[in-house]
């Protein structure tokens, strides 16, 4: 069975070791999806939801 190693050195991967950064033992790409999750979270509610939110509200 050939196991191909394609995939992994497109992805800055060697052997299926992750890269590390000098931030603790995490990897690169769990830093980066730490970047993605931080500026989602910090994006500000669309008008058309803060509506949505305030017409439930007034059900109450």
């Amino acid at each position: 069975m050939t196991v191909d190693n394609s995939s992994a050195s497109k992805h800055g991967t060697s052997g299926g070791k992750a890269a590390k950064t000098g931030e603790g033992d995490r990897p690169d790409w769990a830093l980066g999806l730490r970047r993605l999750y931080d500026s989602v979270v910090e994006e500000d509610l669309p008008d058309n939801f803060k509506d949505l939110l305030s017409q439930l509200d007034s059900k109450d």
